[in-house]
C-alpha cells in the first residue's frame, strides 16, 4: 500500500522526454513506483485524469530568507508548484549575523516584511538553517553565503580593497557557512558593498567556496552598458577558482544595450567549451525589480544607509548625485514605485507620474522619498526587450528563478504591489512561452524548472519523476495554468496548479494550501563531508 497514490496522469518526467501516461506511488517521502498501478491501493489516491504529473519546480533564485520566517506557508510559491528554493542570493544572506549586520536588518528589511519584527537570534549559517528548520515550512530551503554580507561582517561599507587580516576574516566566514551547509557563495555586484570588491577578493573567496563543493552565483557587476565585459568578468572568476558559475537572472538592460545577450551567450557557449561550467538562470519578464538605490551611483552608498541619507540631506552631494544619474538609467516612464511605507498613494504609480502629482522635480521625488523611508523603497524597472528574453530562455544553459519573496495576498507580506514574478513565474513560462508563444516545448520547460536546476545545485535526490528519488510533485492543467499576478494588482494567486506535494506530503489540494509545512532545509555537500 501507497501513502499517495496518482493515477492516469501524464507524467513529464524532468529530464526533456516527451511525456508518458503512468501512475506514481508515493511511500514514506519518496517515489516508489511509477508504472501501470492499477491493482495498487494506497491512503490516499488522487485522479490525474487531464494533469501533467511533474517534479517540483526548483527556484534556484530567490529572497525568501527572512519572510520565510514571517509566513511558513510560502504561499505564493507553492501554489505555482516550485517545491525547493535557493535563498542567500545577490550577495546577500541571512547569515553570518553579527552586531553591525544585525541592526542593519533590524532597521531595513522590517519595512519590506511588512513590519513584521523577527527576532535575530542566530549568528551563523548553520545557526540560520537551523531556526529555518524549527520553523517548519512548506517548501524544501537551501541557501548560499552572500559575499556583501560577508563583507559587511568584516569591514563595513568601505569603499576599498580588504587588508590581508580583513581577507582572511572573509575567507574564514564562508568557510564556515560552507561547513554549515551553505550551497556556495553569491554576490551583488552593482550593491553596496559588493560592488566595491575587485575580481581578486571574489576569486580568494570562491575558491575556498570550491572546496567544500559550492557553486558561484552572481548578480554581475552591470547588466547594461559593461554586460559583455560582466559576463566575461564572472567566467573570469569561474577560470581562475575552478569553481562552477550560475549568473543570476541573465538579461541585457535599456534599449542601447538590446541585443547584446548574443554575444553573452556566445561567450558562455566558448567558455563551455573550454571547460569553465557556466550557466545561468532567469525569470520570464521583461521589467526587474530592485530598491530604489539601484539608481544611485555607488559612491552614494558608501558607508551604508545612514551615510547615504546624510548625503541626501546636503544640498551639494545631493546635486552631485544628481549630475551622476543623469543619462544613466531607464527614463522615470520606465520606473514604477513598488513599495513606500510613508508614500502609499505612490505605489503602482511610475516616477514620472509621482513627480507630476506631487508637483515635484523627479530627481528630488527620488531623493525625498528614500530620505522619508530611510532608503527602504522598492521599484519595478521596464528595461528589457521581448526578443532578448526569449532568446535567452531558448539557450541550453539557462534554468528558471523567479527572484522573488514568498509573500501572500494577507498580511503581513501583502504590503505594496511587488513585481508579478513574486507569484507567476514558473507558470508563465508554462502559460505564456510554452503555450501561447511556444518558444519551448513543455518538456524542456520543466526540465529547466526542474532536473537541470537539481543537477546544478548537486541535488541528485530531487527533480525527477523517477523511483527512489525525494516526492516533490506539482500536477497542473497545461491548457489553463495561467500567472494571475499583474503590475497593478500583484497578489494573485496562480491558477491550474491543481496539486502540489512536498516530501510526499500534500500542500497543494484543488488550488489550495492544505496547511501542511513538510519542507526541509537541505544542506549543501561542505555539511556532508563534515
Amino acid at each position: 500500500m501507497f501513502d499517495v497514490l496518482i493515477r492516469n496522469g501524464r507524467v513529464v518526467d524532468g529530464t526533456g522526454n516527451p511525456w508518458t501516461m503512468a501512475d506514481v506511488g508515493v511511500k514514506q517521502g519518496r517515489i516508489a513506483r511509477v508504472g501501470m498501478l492499477a491493482g495498487e491501493s494506497a491512503d490516499r489516491i488522487i485522479d490525474g485524469s487531464g494533469l501533467i504529473v511533474s517534479p517540483g519546480f526548483i527556484d534556484i533564485h530567490s529572497h525568501s530568507d527572512f519572510t520565510l520566517l514571517v509566513n511558513p506557508r510560502a504561499e505564493s510559491k507553492v501554489r505555482q508548484g516550485v517545491t525547493t528554493e535557493v535563498v542567500g542570493n545577490c550577495g546577500s544572506s541571512a547569515a553570518p549575523v553579527e552586531k553591525r549586520f544585525r541592526e542593519y536588518l533590524e532597521k531595513w528589511v522590517t519595512p519590506l516584511l511588512g513590519g513584521a519584527k523577527l527576532n535575530y537570534d542566530w549568528t551563523t549559517m548553520g545557526d540560520y538553517l537551523e531556526r529555518l528548520d524549527h520553523e517548519k515550512i512548506s517548501l524544501n530551503v537551501a541557501s548560499y553565503v552572500g559575499h556583501g554580507t560577508v563583507r559587511i561582517v568584516a569591514m563595513g561599507f568601505d569603499d576599498r580593497d580588504p587588508t590581508r587580516s580583513e581577507l582572511k576574516e572573509m575567507e574564514r566566514l564562508v568557510e564556515e557557512a560552507m561547513l554549515g551547509g551553505a550551497f556556495g557563495l553569491s554576490s551583488g555586484l552593482v550593491y553596496s558593498p559588493g560592488c566595491y570588491a575587485k575580481t581578486g577578493e571574489l576569486i580568494s573567496l570562491a575558491k575556498v567556496a570550491v572546496k567544500f563543493g559550492g557553486i558561484y552565483a552572481s548578480h554581475i557587476r552591470d547588466e547594461g552598458d559593461a554586460l559583455i565585459e560582466s559576463v566575461n568578468e564572472a567566467i573570469e572568476i569561474g577560470e581562475r577558482a575552478s569553481i562552477p558559475v550560475q549568473i543570476s537572472h541573465h538579461k541585457a538592460t535599456l534599449p542601447r544595450n538590446f541585443g547584446k545577450v548574443k554575444e553573452t551567450l556566445k561567450n558562455i557557449e566558448e567558455a563551455r567549451g573550454r571547460g569553465v561550467d557556466v550557466t545561468f538562470d532567469q525569470y520570464p519578464y521583461v521589467a526587474g525589480s530592485s530598491g530604489l538605490t539601484y539608481l544611485l551611483p555607488h559612491w552614494s552608498l558608501e558607508g551604508g544607509i545612514e551615510k547615504l541619507l546624510d548625503r541626501l540631506r546636503s544640498p551639494a552631494l545631493r546635486m552631485k548625485i544628481r549630475r551622476d544619474m543623469k543619462g544613466k538609467g531607464p527614463g522615470w516612464e520606465d520606473v514604477l514605485l513598488a513599495y513606500c511605507q510613508r508614500s502609499k498613494d505612490l505605489e503602482g504609480k511610475t516616477i514620472a507620474q509621482a513627480a507630476e502629482s506631487r508637483r515635484a522635480d523627479p530627481y528630488d521625488l527620488v531623493f525625498d522619498l528614500l530620505l522619508a523611508d530611510e532608503a527602504a523603497v522598492t521599484i519595478v524597472l521596464f528595461t528589457m526587450s521581448e526578443e532578448d528574453v526569449e532568446a535567452v530562455m531558448r539557450s541550453p544553459f539557462m534554468m528558471v528563478g523567479s527572484d522573488g519573496r514568498a509573500v501572500a495576498p494577507y498580511a503581513p507580506l501583502s504590503s505594496g504591489k511587488p513585481h508579478p514574478r513574486y507569484y507567476g513565474t514558473f507558470v508563465r513560462l508554462l502559460g505564456r512561452y510554452v503555450r501561447e508563444r511556444k518558444v519551448l516545448t513543455l518538456e524542456s520547460a520543466i526540465r529547466k524548472m526542474t532536473s537541470f536546476t537539481a543537477s546544478r545545485l548537486g541535488l541528485f535526490d530531487r527533480g525527477l519523476v523517477k523511483e527512489g528519488m525525494w516526492a516533490d510533485l506539482a500536477l497542473f492543467d497545461s491548457e489553463s495554468v495561467l500567472d494571475r499576478a499583474t503590475f497593478a494588482e500583484p497578489h494573485q494567486y496562480a491558477s491550474g496548479v491543481e496539486y502540489v506535494i512536498v516530501n510526499g506530503e500534500v500542500v497543494v489540494e484543488r488550488g489550495n494550501h492544505t496547511g501542511a509545512r513538510s519542507g526541509r532545509v537541505l544542506r549543501g555537500a561542505g555539511y556532508a563531508d563534515r
